[in-house]
């Protein structure tokens, strides 16, 4: 079971979650870049690289019989803050294309100089919590 934390009195956040407490069997996702399962870079575009990060983040959890709904924490690596603010609208269309309406999420981003992998412009790192059955 996730439960979404909202101090009294707090907004609401868009498209996050200011905190998440859950109980369960804990999975850990890595860093995924926007690449294939080949490691190959099919796109130096942010938005394609999103995507395709957000779908090996999907690869990983199914993997574990875990979903996107069981996501708790999320940590956004970008190294262009000023792409990353200006395509919001188009980064919200590929989460929803590949997560879902799943926005119960703590989630952080933070603005790197570089990454690993040369080619890539955003690294995905996800925390998801699968509940016990019942």
């Amino acid at each position: 079971m996730k439960n979404v934390l909202l101090p009294e009195g707090w907004p609401r956040p868009r498209g996050y979650a200011n905190g998440v407490s859950a109980q369960g069997r804990q999975v850990y996702v890595a860093g995924m870049v926007g690449w294939n399962a080949a490691s190959q870079f099919e796109s130096d575009d942010l938005v394609e690289q999103v995507r395709r990060a957000l779908y090996n983040v999907k690869a990983v959890l199914d993997t574990a019989g875990a979903r996107p709904d069981h996501m708790v924490r999320m940590t956004w690596y970008v190294v262009d803050r000023a792409e990353y603010l200006a395509r919001g609208r188009e980064i919200g269309l590929a989460y929803r294309e590949v997560m879902g309406p799943n926005y119960d999420v703590a989630m952080s981003a933070v603005e790197v100089s570089a990454l690993m992998e040369e080619r890539a412009k955003v690294e995905i790192e996800v925390t998801a919590v699968v509940p016990q059955a019942l």
